[in-house]
């Protein structure tokens, strides 16, 4: 890693051509959760803590059939939303977190989701995470995504030490373009699964190894970091 420098600087310049190499490699890259609208949406990332987002989109389609509105989870009991979210894990506290969550917005917003990071994270089980997945998804307004895949990829590129999720976004706001924010979180999902994983980082086929300082001799091996 000593070839690399760690400076502000210098990671920012690491970061444009680490943006554009993927850019050109993932042209398609969006949100993977299925939705319609913010509410949609909010209620898919909710669902997706903990659980694939291929697990979510098989289970929202008759979830976002029955209920259509916040006020419609607003008027439900709670053991009815769990019936359609079990396999998503952690089921029950996160229908008492959807229920939460619709609540506030219709008895404060008017039944819209809010559009302010400050108003999101109010709602129940909306983390900054799910705030500027909604945020940057549907209201244009650019945030970075820490979830496993961006955490695990920004250390490894050596953009951020920290493992918490909130200090390793503070750390990225640095260093990413404020307009990309949105769109380099999606690229961490899409080359987190498809190239660079937890265990078998599959270097050799990594468009961007010559700005990465993570090792490439552990290609292959169970790593844990």
């Amino acid at each position: 890693m000593s070839e690399f420098k760690f400076t502000q600087k210098a990671n920012r310049e690491r970061a444009k051509e680490i943006f554009d190499l993927l850019d050109n490699e993932y042209p398609d890259a969006e949100c993977s959760l299925d939705h319609s609208n913010p509410l949609q949406l909010m209620i898919a990332t909710i669902l997706s803590a903990q659980c694939t987002d291929a697990r979510v989109n098989k289970e929202t389609p008759a979830l976002f059939a029955r209920f259509q509105c916040a006020e419609d989870y607003y008027e439900a009991d709670v053991k009815e939303i769990e019936k359609f979210i079990q396999s998503c894990g952690f089921y029950r506290s996160k229908a008492k977190n959807i229920k939460k969550a619709c609540t506030i917005i219709v008895e404060k917003h008017g039944g819209e989701v809010p559009r302010t990071l400050d108003e999101l994270t109010e709602l129940g089980g909306v983390g900054r995470k799910t705030a500027n997945v909604i945020l940057g998804t549907c209201f244009d307004t650019p945030g970075v995504v820490v979830d496993t895949h961006c955490g695990r990829l920004t250390r490894r590129m050596g953009f951020t030490k920290n493992t918490d999720p909130v200090k390793v976004e503070k750390d990225l706001m640095k260093i990413w373009e404020h307009k990309n924010w949105s769109l380099f979180s999606h690229f961490m999902v899409f080359h987190g699964r498809a190239v660079c994983p937890s265990r078998k980082p599959k270097c050799s086929q990594c468009n961007i190894k010559p700005l990465c300082p993570f090792p490439d001799t552990r290609e292959g091996k169970k790593i844990s970091e």
